[in-house]
C-alpha cells in the first residue's frame, strides 16, 4: 500500500509515527522499532515472522522504511495472544492471518501501550523475566505481566487451573513467574507495578476457582490468618480453594491480623485448625503461637510461609510447607 500523499511525520517518544489524513484505519503507521516495543519484542522476531509467515507491514516497498498500519499491528496483536496461550508461530500465525481484524480509528502512540517498564532497559514482554526453565504457562503469564495485560494474564490462569488445578498451577506458574519478577526487581529495581499487577490477578483467579462449601466435611472451621503485620496473604487463598474443593469449610481473616483479634476468632469459633502464615521471618512470632487462648476440644496449629523457616515453631504448632503438603495436613486434621 502507498501512503497519503499527505502524510506527515510526527515524534512521539523518540518512536516515528507517521500520521495520515485520509483513511482512519491507516492514520497512523509504525516502524519496526515502534511495533517491537509495543509488542515487547525483538524487531528480528517482526522481521522472523514477516519473512516466515506474511504477518509483515502492508506499508513496505522496496527502497522504503517498514511502516505497519494499524491493520498489520491488529494481526500482530491477534498472534501474540495465541503465543501467550500456548500455541506455536506457525498456529498463532495461521490464526492472525484467517482471523477477522479491525483497526481503531486513531492508533495509541507506543509509549501508552505497555512501553518499558525500567526507564528502557527491559522491554514490555517476557525478555525481561528470567524462565526458561518454567513450562510454558508460565512463559505466557511472564510476557503477558510484563507487557502489563492483566486480561490474558487472568486467562491464562483460568486455563491453567481448568487444566492442571489450582496446586500445579501455583507451584508450577505463580509461583516460578513471581520469583522471576522479584529477582528482576533485585537486579533493576524494577516492576513492582508487575508484581502488584499479577498478585491481583492471581487473586482474582484463585477466588473464582474457590467454591463455596454449603455442607462441610469439617464440623468445626479452619481459620487463615496472617501473622500480625505480615499483610502478605497470597498464599492463604490457593490453600483456601484446595480445601474448598475438598469440602473442608475454611474461614479467612486476611492480612495482618492482631494478635488480640486471632485470639478471639478461636475463642468464638473454636476451630478445628488455625493456620498462621508468615512471609518474613521478622513476623514469625513464636509468642503469638503460645498465646492461642485454650479451648475444650484440641486446636490444631500450623505455621506456614518462609518467614517459619528458620524460626522457632512452638509445640505444639507444625511446620507446613508447600502448599500441596498444606492442604493434606490441614484436611487430616479436621476430617
Amino acid at each position: 500500500m502507498t501512503p497519503p500523499d499527505h502524510a506527515g511525520t510526527v515524534s512521539e517518544g523518540g518512536q516515528e509515527i507517521v500520521a495520515a489524513e485520509d483513511d482512519p484505519a491507516h492514520s497512523v503507521t509504525l516502524s519496526v522499532a515502534a511495533v517491537a516495543r509495543r509488542l515487547g519484542v525483538a524487531p528480528a522476531t517482526l522481521r522472523t515472522w514477516d519473512r516466515r509467515y506474511g504477518l509483515g507491514p502492508s506499508d513496505h516497498t522496496t527502497g522504503r522504511h517498514r511502516k505497519y498500519a494499524p491493520l498489520d499491528v491488529a494481526r500482530l496483536e491477534l498472534m501474540q495472544r495465541a503465543l501467550l496461550r500456548g500455541a506455536s508461530s506457525a498456529e498463532a500465525a495461521k490464526y492472525a492471518l484467517a482471523s477477522p481484524v479491525r483497526a481503531p480509528l486513531t492508533a495509541v502512540p507506543p509509549s501508552l501501550t505497555g512501553g518499558e517498564l525500567d526507564g528502557g532497559s527491559a522491554p514490555a514482554g517476557g525478555r525481561g523475566l528470567k524462565l526458561q526453565e518454567a513450562n510454558r504457562r508460565a512463559r505466557g503469564v511472564g510476557r503477558a505481566a510484563l507487557a502489563m495485560d492483566s486480561a490474558a494474564v487472568q486467562a491464562l490462569l483460568a486455563d491453567a487451573i481448568e487444566a492442571d488445578g489450582v496446586i500445579t498451577t501455583w507451584d508450577e506458574v505463580v509461583r516460578p513467574v513471581m520469583a522471576a519478577i522479584a529477582a528482576r526487581w533485585e537486579h533493576s529495581g524494577a516492576g513492582v507495578e508487575v508484581s502488584h499487577l499479577v498478585e491481583e490477578c492471581v487473586l482474582a483467579a484463585v477466588v473464582r476457582a474457590t467454591p463455596v462449601v454449603a455442607a462441610p466435611r469439617n464440623h468445626r472451621p479452619v481459620l487463615l490468618a496472617c501473622m500480625p503485620d505480615e499483610r502478605h496473604n497470597l498464599p492463604l487463598y490457593p490453600l483456601a480453594a484446595v480445601l474448598a474443593q475438598r469440602g473442608v469449610g475454611v474461614r479467612q481473616l486476611g492480612a495482618a491480623l492482631p494478635a488480640d483479634a486471632l485470639a478471639s476468632a478461636v475463642r468464638r469459633t473454636a476451630p478445628a485448625a488455625v493456620v498462621l502464615w508468615a512471609q518474613l521471618p521478622r513476623y514469625a512470632d513464636p509468642g503469638v503461637v503460645t498465646a492461642l487462648p485454650r479451648t475444650r476440644q484440641q486446636v490444631r496449629v500450623f505455621a506456614g510461609g518462609p518467614g517459619w523457616e528458620r524460626g522457632v515453631v512452638p509445640q505444639p504448632a507444625e511446620r507446613i510447607n508447600d502448599l500441596a503438603a498444606a492442604a493434606d495436613a490441614v484436611e487430616r486434621a479436621v476430617c
